[in-house]
């Protein structure tokens, strides 16, 4: 049983819930933890979608500087493959993957969000990565996933300046794509994440990998990696169900199959 990181479902929508009082710091425990949830909601195939969220007051603060300070080089340098390997058990997870904001979300809680498909925020939210404050970077994938999101020049300013963004203008540089009233947001991602239940899990893992893997690489791999996805479909039960109730004008019934 994990301490500090849960994972509940209901209705095929899986909700990974973080738990550290007071502000869900990220440390080493924590990390693991998530990167078990992001396992395991990954392999059941009951679950269709996936909500990441940190209670009502906070996301998550980011990772626990206390346990950080004394670290060396040689600690960190092992420590961090661990960090961004955590991180990255949620980015691919191959189901949809919304963040449910609140409060803050800095730091690795703000890289956290940044592992997800989409963002949901408060109105009260405020994300950023405030590393530079304390003499370093990002390290759990700020500076690669935030750019690739927002844009090199947006991702600079929030990474050089280390300072606090709004929801409303979290909103506006696309670091988050819907803000809702504070007591709404969690209700707000399970909506959304709803959306995605009963439909078709393997087109829609495709559909995830073609476009992350896609953008690691150059155009014409990334087509190729598009190319190899959506023929390999076709050997699906989902896209002849598909295909066969467009012809006949009737609902599709997938079964991930």
């Amino acid at each position: 049983m994990a301490e500090f990181v849960s994972v509940e479902v209901a209705d095929q929508i899986a909700t990974i819930r973080l738990d550290r009082p007071k502000m869900n710091a990220l440390n080493a425990q924590v990390q693991l933890e998530i990167a078990e949830a992001a396992r395991m909601t990954d392999a059941d195939p009951g679950v269709h979608a996936v909500v990441i969220y940190g209670g009502e007051r906070v996301f998550a603060a980011g990772a626990d500087i206390k346990e950080m300070a004394d670290m060396s080089y040689a600690d960190m340098s092992s420590h961090s493959r661990t960090l961004q390997d955590c991180f990255t058990a949620v980015a691919r997870i191959g189901k949809p993957v919304i963040a449910a904001v609140t409060g803050y979300a800095l730091g690795g809680g703000c890289e956290l969000a940044l592992c997800a498909d989409f963002r949901v925020a408060g109105e009260s939210a405020k994300l950023g990565q405030p590393e530079i404050q304390l003499g370093i970077i990002p390290g759990a994938g700020g500076t690669q996933r935030l750019p690739r999101l927002i844009g090199p020049s947006r991702a600079k300013d929030l990474i050089y300046s280390g300072r606090h963004v709004p929801a409303a203008e979290a909103l506006a540089i696309g670091l988050v794509d819907r803000v809702v009233p504070d007591a709404e947001v969690y209700q707000a991602a399970r909506d959304w994440a709803a959306t995605f239940t009963g439909g078709p899990a393997i087109a829609l893992r495709a559909a995830k990998q073609a476009v992350d893997r896609g953008l690691e690489v150059d155009l014409d791999s990334g087509l190729e990696v598009e190319r190899l996805q959506f023929s390999g479909l076709f050997a699906t039960e989902d896209a002849k169900n598909g295909m066969r109730a467009f012809a006949e004008k009737s609902i599709p019934k997938f079964t991930g199959r």
